[in-house]
């Protein structure tokens, strides 16, 4: 009876272990969950309370989204024109794009369909060895070899551009779109491939007619991911673009980013002032852009899922 009575009390105090061990697994996983949601508020509550006593006091909308003319720092006439630098980096980020949904869909299209074996475990690796590329080494790339191409090659005077700034970054969001892509291109699955082969298509209708579409959900998130990455890069832009205040006319054309410009001027702004307030309203825009961004993103994959 003692030994009976001893098993079940050690029987129990396994369950009661268990039940303890459960409880406290979900709450990690619970504070693991909700931590990113916390951390970004938190970031948001910052970047606001620093940036709201610019715009409600010396903010004014005409002048921020329609003036060229960013001088912060002048002691007459002080200017917080930003359409230089929403222009700029809305231009190199839509230069990277073109550069990147191409290459980026073509690669996951080639290591997920056509590559076999070794070859496509090491095109993987190569990949990802692509996206552990440090940005400031990206940056320097584009400074000290990129800029010479550029210059040779288009004999233009200086090669620090939206062209170098867009092929960098094309380049440092093409990894990750690629990754994605290629995980959403092996989600689809085999049973499609083989009724559309089975029914005497090629192997490029397969691929076009069927598998495409079956996984646009997850391409269209890779873009639009590459899109963030954009928006949101700093060190290779601020080295690569020339960081000149311009509305570009062209490709050859220097331009200045929101980012490099919050990166170049903050070190060195006084805190309280209205060049500090006015960098980070900057932050709170280049905030608001990627939130839109993300929820285009949801909505865009949302309604492909009910159709």
């Amino acid at each position: 009876m003692n030994s009976k009575h001893s098993k079940d009390l050690a029987r129990l105090d396994r369950r009661d272990l268990s039940w303890y061990m459960d409880r406290l697994v979900q709450a990690v996983m619970f504070v693991g969950g909700i931590s990113a949601i916390i951390f970004i508020v938190g970031i948001f509550v910052f970047i606001s309370k620093e940036g709201f006593s610019f715009l409600f006091d010396g903010f004014s909308f005409t002048e921020f989204f329609g003036s060229i003319n960013w001088r912060p720092t002048s002691e007459n006439n002080k200017t917080f024109g930003a359409l230089a630098l929403i222009v700029g980096t809305a231009s190199i980020t839509g230069m990277a794009m073109l550069i990147a949904i191409p290459f980026s869909l073509g690669a996951a299209i080639y290591i997920g369909e056509f590559a076999t074996g070794k070859t496509r475990e090491s095109l993987k690796v190569l990949v990802e060895l692509l996206a552990a590329i440090p940005s400031v080494v990206w940056g320097f790339i584009g400074l000290t070899i990129m800029n010479g191409v550029i210059i040779q090659l288009f004999n233009v005077p200086v090669g620090l551009n939206v062209l170098n700034a867009g092929v960098i970054l094309g380049l440092m969001a093409a990894p990750i779109m690629t990754t994605i892509a290629e995980d959403a291109l092996k989600a689809v699955p085999d049973k499609y491939r083989e009724a559309a082969e089975a029914m005497g298509a090629t192997k490029w209708q397969v691929i076009r007619q069927v598998v495409l579409p079956a996984a646009k959900n997850g391409l269209v998130s890779a873009v639009l991911l590459g899109i963030g990455r954009g928006f949101g890069e700093t060190m290779a832009v601020l080295m690569a673009s020339g960081h000149s205040i311009n509305i570009p006319g062209s490709v050859f054309d220097s331009v200045r980013a929101l980012t490099a410009t919050i990166a170049a001027e903050l070190g060195e702004t006084a805190v309280g002032s209205d060049h500090y307030g006015a960098l980070f309203t900057l932050g709170i825009f280049l905030f608001l852009i990627t939130f839109l961004i993300n929820l285009t993103a949801d909505l865009v994959v949302r309604g492909i899922k009910r159709s």
